[in-house]
Formats: C-alpha cells, structure tokens, sequence
C-alpha cells in the first residue's frame, strides 16, 4: 500500500457515506480546507488526527501509518494540469502570475508568499448572475536576504 492508495480509500469512503469535507475537519479540529489537502495526500497528519481520519473513513490501521508520513507535495500528475477545475488555476497564474508578482514586490520588496505558513478559506457567494467562488489565501512574506 503507498500514499495514493490511502487517498483512493479515502475518496472511495467519503462517496460510498456521504461524508462532507468540513464534517472530517471539524471532527479532526482543523480547517476544511488543510483537511482536506490531508485526505488528497499534500499534507501530514500527526498520530490522533490520522487515527480521527482512519476512524472516519474506516481505514486499516497501515493506511492510518501512511497519513502521518510526510508527503511528495505538489505531485499532480502531469506537468500542465488536465482536470478542468485545475487547470483553471493553471491558466489562473499564466494570466494574472506576473501581475501577482509585480504587486507583492510592490507592497513587500522582493521576495515570496509563503506556501508553508500559510492558510485559505473557501466559500460560495451567491450572486445573481450566478454563484461565485470565493477564495481567500494568506501567506508570510518572505524577503530575500542579503549576504
């Protein structure tokens, strides 16, 4: 069993029981979206919330082991994302990425957005012409050192 079996398991139960995303992360005490990226792989899970995870989903007590090991981040796999949702945040940064930089570096000076300590939330917001996605991302700054 590696990794992507547990997350196969994991999807496999959440459709198979009805269970919703924010359920798992409330029961695990964490955000649904950190949760979440837990469950599909991206994130480690220390030992009594992979156990909360394991019970949820019915998991055997190796895949329970797999979600506390640290994992391949960002391993989507192909280059250029093909999943249509995906792929929209893909051609989200090659439209607006250079605009994101020249702003940050603007406000900041040069450096990055953190990806570690970092955090998002994610809603919908009704709209007349048609629901909207709403989604909110907030990472350190980190400046480039000098030396």
């Amino acid at each position: 069993m590696n990794r992507n079996d547990v997350t196969e398991m994991i999807v496999a139960a959440r459709i198979q029981k009805g269970i919703k995303w924010a359920d798992v992360a409330k029961k695990v005490g964490l955000s649904k979206e950190w949760v979440t990226a837990g469950c599909l792989g991206q994130m480690t899970f220390d030992k009594k919330q992979a156990t909360t995870v394991g019970k949820i989903f019915g998991l055997p007590a190796e895949a329970v082991a797999l979600l506390q090991v640290v994992p391949y981040k960002g391993s989507l796999p192909t280059a250029v994302p093909t999943d249509p949702l995906i792929y929209r945040f893909y051609e989200l940064i090659s439209v607006y990425g250079t605009t994101f930089k020249e702003l940050i570096h603007e406000e900041f000076g040069d450096g990055i957005m953190s990806a570690i300590d970092f955090k998002m939330d994610m809603k919908r917001e009704p709209n007349a012409a048609g629901d909207r996605v709403n989604i909110v991302m907030s990472g350190k700054f980190l400046p480039y050192k000098t030396y």
